[in-house]
């Protein structure tokens, strides 16, 4: 059974997890090509609850956002991956540029972002906060990025 859920999906999901008093925590990105950055960053938002649902950027909002040239992985393939990375509860799609109504509807126990967002741009912050939630960001350990791999799988093609 896929932990790829739809939007309808995981709703219906947070409420049995509401009822069972699980605390859950969300977080969002594009993952594209996925690297210890992200690993250490799932590890720590799962940490912060009992269920991490992740919101994935389909491919047209990572194009939206990125680019023509991103995402490199389709949107399946990256949903593939997230989901079966031990600390991933739960996988769920997004065809917008950000989580906002995503967020609006699952109303998060935990929010996290990386500590490159400002804790008053977080998307979602205000619905979080509002329902008695809290809002966190997590400090990255090393300086990987996507953009940083293709950066130097380019350079050494170059070469």
């Amino acid at each position: 059974m896929s932990n790829i859920k739809s939007q309808a999906e995981i709703i219906a999901l947070r409420e049995s997890f509401r009822k069972e008093r699980k605390k859950v925590v969300f977080t969002n990105g594009v993952f594209d090509i996925i690297h210890a950055g992200h690993v250490d960053y799932l590890i720590k938002s799962k940490a912060m609850g009992d269920i991490l649902i992740v919101g994935l950027n389909s491919d047209a909002s990572v194009r939206n956002i990125k680019g023509e040239e991103r995402p490199l992985v389709p949107e399946s393939q990256r949903a593939f991956v997230l989901s079966n990375l031990k600390p991933v509860d739960y996988v769920v799609i997004f065809a917008e540029d950000t989580p906002a109504k995503l967020i609006e509807k699952i109303i998060p126990d935990v929010l996290i972002k990386g500590a490159d967002w400002e804790m008053n741009n977080i998307v979602g912050r205000d619905v979080v906060i509002k329902n008695g939630g809290e809002v966190k960001t997590i400090r990255f350990v090393n300086n990987q990025s996507t953009s940083n791999i293709i950066k130097t799988i380019l350079e050494r093609y170059k070469r």
